[in-house]
């Protein structure tokens, strides 16, 4: 169950929060004016919409919760020393919901996975989209307040239809996952160790009077070292090697089939079960492969451990592949947004005209540029665009010019668009370098989305104080701006009234010249 911890205003007052010693906070520190920054209000809505029994022991407080998840996301910390850093900073209590500092431990470090799966991908989605839109709402209301008082603002063209305004960038990334490099003979392999352990439990929990079933497991290892430790090894070697070990563990599956029937499977903890049947496809899987003399397979399994993770093509200069979930972003103003998050592959030229129409419902207008890659360009696409009044970004479609002034304009507009799309690769290199993108460290696949969004969420905070803080700048410049012209109209009435020369003549500097 879920109880509503927050009335109309959630967050108690600095000087309220008590603690040790006399002390007090300080309203420049960054976690006060990042809890300043989030909805915490629209936040708890969507947490507790998933509590829907009315029974049951409460479960933590969405500040906690989404809290905690912030600071590991931010701090770049494990789930232990997340605990731990909010259990001895009063500033990160303040932050996750805290009226008074407590040296108690706030929850256990495992509960942060519970806070993981309850925040899903699709509800961090609407809590990113939330703080985007407050963040364009606050940017809107600074840009009017100084067009109204700079007295620049022009005539009420609100009638008018709206024309394409803005800048979107779009692009596609992989985040790795965690896992060992897939290599299919190592993979059967660890296949092999599995089953031989699930045979094992099955003969001891059954109390059979025989002998235990034959596995081969030595021999089988024998044969897996001499073919891993060979240095100069062919494809002759790599089918040999490959079919022993897809023999050993198919034998290993009869054998507990044939188990099974006397016993059952009730015995099998949870893991074993899911294990089990991760590994049976497997099997049929590098059957198939041999068979048809092939080393690629639809929906191929690269991990006994995390069966979601699929390869992505990618043509990187490190990797042509890489093994993790694949994002489509959009950066508007720079704010991204998640557009898309599969792990199976896909072509992000797809999601074009989606995120584009997804522009248009939040803006009443569409973009005037979508710069991307030449992937992008697509004829679906530059129809749709040119039918919309949107300039896609990149060369052209046919021939290339013959007149040198043509060329010189359509490479001086290419190398313009290049140098546009430079913040969404510099918000990927922001999360792979400052945050988790880098690589995915959660063992389900629930949290590894959670994983994701949450460090999009963080980015975007960070660009929303960083905003914050300009708007303060500006503020202060229009203020100087003001007392610059109201010092120069006291001048300029005094040079009218012939004053001026009677106000340098009492100068100190001027009385000692003279």
């Amino acid at each position: 169950m879920y109880r509503k911890h927050y009335q109309p205003e959630p967050q108690i007052p600095l000087d309220e929060f008590y603690m040790a010693f006399g002390g007090r906070l300080s309203r420049a520190n960054r976690w006060v004016k990042l809890a300043d920054m989030i909805p915490w209000d629209e936040v708890e809505k969507r947490y507790a919409e998933q509590f829907k029994s009315p029974v049951g022991n409460p479960a933590y407080p969405v500040r906690v919760a989404f809290g905690a998840l912030i600071i590991k996301e931010k701090l770049k910390i494990t789930d232990e020393e997340t605990v731990e850093q909010i259990r001895e900073n009063p500033y990160l209590q303040y932050f996750i919901g805290y009226k008074a500092y407590s040296d108690k431990q706030p929850f256990n470090s495992s509960t942060m996975v519970y806070f993981r799966v309850r925040l899903s991908a699709d509800i961090l989605k609407e809590i990113n989209a939330l703080i985007v839109e407050r963040a364009e709402r606050e940017k809107q209301e600074a840009e009017k307040n100084r067009e109204q008082d700079s007295h620049k603002q022009g005539n009420d063209k609100s009638n008018d239809p709206p024309q394409n305004s803005g800048t979107m960038l779009l692009d596609a990334t992989c985040i790795p996952e965690d896992i060992r490099y897939p290599h299919d003979v190592t993979i059967l392999d660890e296949a092999r160790q599995k089953t031989e352990k699930i045979i094992d439990t099955m003969f001891e929990k059954s109390k059979h009077s025989g002998n235990k079933p034959r596995t081969y497991r030595k021999k089988a290892r024998k044969e897996f070292l001499r073919f891993i430790k060979n240095k100069k090894r062919n494809t002759k070697d790599f089918r040999k090697a490959l079919k022993q070990q897809a023999q050993y563990v198919a034998r290993n599956l009869r054998t507990i089939e044939r188990m099974s029937k006397e016993t059952g499977l009730c015995m099998l903890s949870r893991k074993q079960y899911r294990d089990l049947l991760v590994i049976s496809e497997v099997v049929r899987q590098q059957r198939e492969m041999l068979e048809n003399n092939t080393r690629s397979i639809p929906g191929k399994l690269m991990s006994i451990w995390k069966p979601y993770v699929r390869s992505i093509a990618r043509g990187k200069a490190k990797a042509m592949y890489e093994y993790g979930p694949k994002i489509s972003v959009s950066l508007v103003d720079g704010y991204a947004r998640v557009d898309r998050l599969s792990w199976d592959n896909y072509n992000e030229v797809e999601d074009l005209q989606r995120v584009v129409q997804e522009y248009f419902d939040r803006y009443g207008y569409y973009p005037e540029i979508v710069c991307g890659d030449k992937i992008y360009r697509s004829r679906d696409n530059l129809t749709f665009c040119k039918k919309n009044g949107i300039r896609l970004s990149g060369p052209k479609l046919g021939r290339p010019y013959i007149d040198p002034k043509k060329k010189r304009e359509l490479a001086r507009i290419e190398q313009t668009d290049e140098r546009m799309r430079i913040p969404i690769e510099g918000k990927f290199g922001e999360g792979k370098r400052c945050y988790t993108l880098d690589r995915l460290y959660t063992k389900l696949k629930e949290t590894s989305e959670t994983s994701i969004m949450m460090s999009f969420i963080v980015m975007n905070l960070g660009r929303f104080g960083r905003d914050r803080a300009r708007a303060l700048l500006f503020v202060f410049l229009h203020l100087l701006q003001q007392i610059y012209w109201l010092f120069r109209k006291k001048f300029s009435w005094a040079d009218e009234n012939g004053l001026r020369g009677h106000f340098r003549s009492l100068h100190p500097a001027t009385v000692k010249t003279a």
